[in-house]
């Protein structure tokens, strides 16, 4: 159901790896703003949207409210509209939202465009990322970070700053510092995809990150370091949204409530006993 594309980053003003990855997939980046509400952090009310291309109907009513410090789980079968409902939330332009309303931080997500939505704290991760040959990980890490930085109106950090500021997100996640000098996914495993979707993660600081299937194609050494960096970066503030297929994803991030989605809506919101029913094939996966 998915294609390999790019993920919103806050790297508003990158010219060069940042922007040809975010191109690729229609998907503009952002930078970071100061939390401005003590409000609910996303409000999603009766959301429609359909395929641009096509005029096929995805999303049919979709309500969600995410509080800052939570954590959701979005379950569902394939085409249910789980990664739909992400790509809305960001912007992506094969999507057309065609009724409901979303409000994020206090402020109508849907009348920015998606660089500004990026610029307001959105994060997504997807759970095929592109590859961007010759391009190495710490140099788009570094522009992406520095260009958040500015936008922040905080002094940019040099190399040397850079690396000191990265050394603890890379132990988080048990990667070797050598990773840094392999171009962006280039002739990485599945794991190793995951592992530096989630550095990425940690260098920008996200204030809502969207993460889709992080947990696929991950053995359960690999599930366990991105879980645990993943619960590192939990705060009162931020919030996390994940979309996954299976329970052992919540075994190591557990959810705040758990949502089933279902022909475009979600039909069902509680807690990990949903789960349990989906497990025991009472649900809708």
């Amino acid at each position: 159901m998915q294609t390999s594309t790019a993920r919103v980053c806050p790297g508003a003003s990158l010219q060069t790896s940042s922007q040809l990855k975010l191109r690729r997939s229609g998907v503009s980046r952002r930078h970071c703003s100061l939390r401005v509400s003590a409000s609910a952090l996303l409000e999603v009310k009766d959301l429609t949207a359909k395929v641009a291309g096509t005029g096929e109907a995805i999303l049919k009513g979709v309500n969600l409210t995410v509080q800052p410090g939570e954590v959701h789980a979005i379950m569902g079968k394939n085409g249910s509209g789980k990664s739909t409902l992400s790509k809305v939330l960001v912007g992506h332009p094969d999507y057309e939202v065609t009724g409901g309303s979303v409000t994020y931080k206090g402020e109508d997500l849907l009348s920015l465009e998606p660089e500004e939505r990026s610029h307001k704290g959105l994060f997504l991760s997807f759970q095929s990322p592109i590859e961007i040959p010759g391009v190495s990980n710490v140099d788009f890490l570094r522009l992406a970070c520095n260009s958040r930085r500015k936008a922040l109106g905080q002094p940019e950090l040099d190399p040397l700053e850079f690396y000191a500021y990265l050394t603890p997100k890379l132990e988080a996640l048990n990667m070797n510092p050598a990773f840094l000098n392999r171009n962006v996914n280039e002739g990485f495993s599945g794991g190793e995809k995951k592992r530096n979707e989630i550095l990425q993660l940690a260098v920008l600081e996200s204030e809502l990150s969207i993460l889709d299937e992080i947990d696929s194609g991950l053995d359960v050494d690999a599930l366990r370091d991105v879980s645990s960096a993943v619960n590192g970066l939990r705060s009162k503030e931020n919030g996390i949204i994940m979309v996954t297929h299976y329970k052992r994803l919540m075994e190591y991030i557990v959810p705040d409530k758990v949502h089933i989605m279902q022909d475009g809506e979600i039909q069902q919101t509680g807690g990990m006993e949903l789960v349990e029913q989906l497990e025991a094939g009472n649900g809708a996966c």
